[in-house]
């Protein structure tokens, strides 16, 4: 099951606001909490007694927390891989390894006392994943996680991304990538804080759109908001937001028929798995609605990539199908166009795969 998740940096705020965010994000629907112990300079004990009344509060709202570490965080803090108490007594449900150790290590750790997660950094395109995994580990307590990266164009880039990434979905591990809110004056755990990402073509995206493409690619399990604090309104998007496929938002045409509105919004489309290059194609409407007049009423002279389309009467047993076009084609003047998927969320066509499932809805 996909979940959405938050980051939160107790160090940088006020524990008043960080609670009424947690509140705010649960309500929203989100069950994850990135922690992050990486830049806390406190000692041990006020990191402790700061990081449970916080963690404490997010579990009682139904948040796995996650904290993020390395082994410098382990050697400040006394915690060794056969002793992780810590993380126990400040309420986590696991930690990161920013950096990891040598792989024995890692997988005698999903083993702890404690039932903790153990989460790898997924960013590395090395076999680190793979040692951990020769080390035969308790893989239920294993996760990937992908980092964040503050700097403007240093996100990874996308075929780098799906690389890392599959490494861990071959042994089914959970996994985990950041998407940033665009709200101004957000912070992260350190001063840069151009758009907190992991891939670089997210970086200027609205937070919804880069949900919805990592929605459509299929192999990001959380979905984490990285940087403090998202607006309402974009937590607000988040609230009825299916994760089980994308929902695309879309812009309807003037005069559309009620008729062509319940093929468009009250049914869940599937891409038809002989796919092609022009459209995506939904083919159950003409199935279910076989006998309902689809009239022409808009028939432009070209449809653009973009378009909804829902084929008329005019062409037989195609009368009621929805294709959504992917590139610029001559309309056969059969085909009546009803609607177009928003402008930023058009790229995102092109990941939808062979059977996958979408939705669509009115955009605003």
């Amino acid at each position: 099951m996909k979940r959405l998740g938050i980051s939160i940096y107790p160090e940088k705020t006020s524990k008043e606001e960080l609670l009424e965010y947690i509140d705010r994000a649960s309500y929203a629907g989100f069950s994850r909490i990135f922690s992050c112990l990486l830049s806390v300079v406190d000692d041990k004990e006020k990191i402790k007694k700061d990081f449970m009344y916080i963690n404490e509060f997010a579990k009682s709202k139904g948040f796995e927390i996650i904290v993020d570490v390395a082994p410098s965080v382990f050697s400040k803090l006394g915690i060794t891989y056969n002793d992780l108490k810590f993380f126990k007594e400040i309420q986590a449900d696991g930690f990161r390894l920013d950096e990891g150790f040598t792989g024995n290590e890692e997988a005698l750790m999903t083993f702890n006392e404690y039932n903790l997660k153990v989460e790898i950094n997924a960013s590395i395109n090395v076999h680190t994943i793979d040692t951990i995994m020769d080390y035969y580990p308790n893989k239920y307590n294993l996760y990937g996680c992908h980092n964040f990266y503050p700097h403007a164009y240093s996100g990874l880039a996308l075929d780098y991304f799906d690389e890392c990434t599959d490494r861990f979905k071959r042994y089914g591990l959970r996994t985990a990538a950041f998407v940033t809110s665009q709200n101004q004056n957000t912070f992260g755990p350190w001063p840069v804080t151009q758009g907190l990402v992991t891939l670089e073509m997210h970086r200027n995206l609205s937070l919804l759109t880069q949900v919805k493409h990592y929605l459509s690619m299929g192999n990001i399990d959380d979905i984490i908001i990285s940087n403090c604090y998202p607006s309402d309104d974009e937590l607000e998007q988040f609230k009825d937001l299916d994760l089980r496929f994308v929902t695309f938002d879309v812009t309807v045409e003037d005069g559309v028929p009620e008729l062509q509105r319940r093929v468009m919004f009250e049914e869940l489309h599937i891409n038809r798995g002989d796919v092609n290059s022009n459209m995506i194609r939904s083919t159950q409407p003409r199935i279910k609605y076989k006998g309902n007049k689809f009239e022409l009423f808009n028939v432009p002279e070209i449809i653009k990539r973009g378009d909804i389309v829902i084929e008329s009467s005019e062409y037989g047993h195609y009368a009621g199908e929805l294709q959504i076009a992917k590139k610029d084609m001559k309309n056969t003047g059969f085909s009546n166009v009803v609607g177009k998927i928003t402008e930023e969320e058009l790229f995102i066509l092109d990941y939808l795969k062979p059977w996958q499932k979408f939705k669509l809805k009115i955009s605003g």
